[in-house]
């Protein structure tokens, strides 16, 4: 087959995507941000792959696949989608004088996003109904069944960074609740019981990033970026789910889920609410943490 997967960002999302190249045989066509090519070069795949920048995607244009794969809901991208000739497109698509839509193939995934045909609010309640990790929505509806597929991530130099334990404190501002309250008495607590933890840096690279998260034993973080880092390199992990569906993550072993009570409250909303990033307790954290340090099982 030859096929073509659009999908841009953000990184963790891109990067939860990658089990799909272990199903697909022949030529894949992976359209990313700049930003991203880095996490899909030099991958060690069973498909030709090839990475397409988002700012060379005019070489598109008329370009033939048996598959398209558009994870993207926006109307720029829908327009290459347009430009494409495709036996089967699955994802999203451009309905000339409605706006976006998706194929009915894709309804699993899309039924819960932001151009859902139910609306937002039903498509955010549907959301916190789901109990299916993203990858098996996905590998459904491609007539895939997901068994536990692991990511794909590049080889890294070694980080300088070392330790037992990696905080990821940064929640950045579109998702402002995720960020818990209370890292510092974390680092402290952990410290105090003999352990090396860091707060990962800001990198100038994703790779050295990810070469950071590499370099210890255990991460705790939110729902973000070096969560999904951790668990492409078998690093365990703790994450704190403060507003986001953890049903949707597929946990591969080494990642431990801590759901906060307010979950149903905030859920999936981008306004700030000081008691969702204080709802998780710090004890539990605490504990959870130790317990992951403390496994002598290391999944392969």
């Amino acid at each position: 087959m030859d096929v073509l997967i659009i999908k841009l960002g953000a990184s963790g999302d891109v990067v939860r995507t990658t089990p799909l190249l272990r199903r697909f045989d022949g030529h894949v066509t992976w359209l990313t941000a700049r930003k991203n090519k880095a996490l899909l070069e030099g991958l060690q795949t069973p498909v030709a792959l090839r990475v397409l920048d988002w700012e060379d995607r005019s070489t598109l244009e008329g370009k033939e696949f048996d598959l398209v794969v558009n994870l993207e809901d926006d109307i720029e991208v829908a327009s290459i989608v347009k430009s494409i000739v495709t036996k089967r497109l699955f994802g999203a698509y451009e309905n000339t004088g409605h706006g976006m839509s998706y194929t009915k193939d894709s309804s699993a995934w899309f039924d819960l996003s932001l151009i859902s045909t139910y609306g937002r609010e039903k498509a955010d309640n549907l959301k916190l109904q789901n109990r299916s990790s993203y990858q098996a929505l996905i590998f459904s509806g491609l007539g895939l069944e997901f068994a536990g597929e692991p990511y794909l991530l590049p080889p890294t130099r070694k980080s300088d960074l070392e330790g037992d334990v990696a905080i990821a404190s940064e929640a950045g501002p579109v998702w402002p609740m995720k960020q818990w309250a209370h890292y510092e008495w974390l680092k402290s607590r952990l410290e105090d019981a003999g352990l090396r933890v860091n707060y990962l840096p800001a990198r100038p690279t994703i790779l050295e990033h990810l070469a950071d998260v590499r370099g210890h034993r255990c991460l705790v973080s939110g729902d973000s970026l070096p969560m999904h880092l951790a668990l492409g390199s078998n690093v365990r992990s703790v994450a704190l789910f403060n507003c986001t569906s953890p049903w949707e993550i597929h946990d591969y072993g080494i990642l431990t889920k801590l759901i906060s009570p307010l979950l149903n409250e905030v859920f999936y909303k981008r306004t700030f609410d000081v008691r969702a990033t204080t709802a998780i307790s710090r004890d539990s954290v605490l504990d959870a943490v130790l317990q992951t340090i403390n496994s002598e099982v290391r999944v392969l």
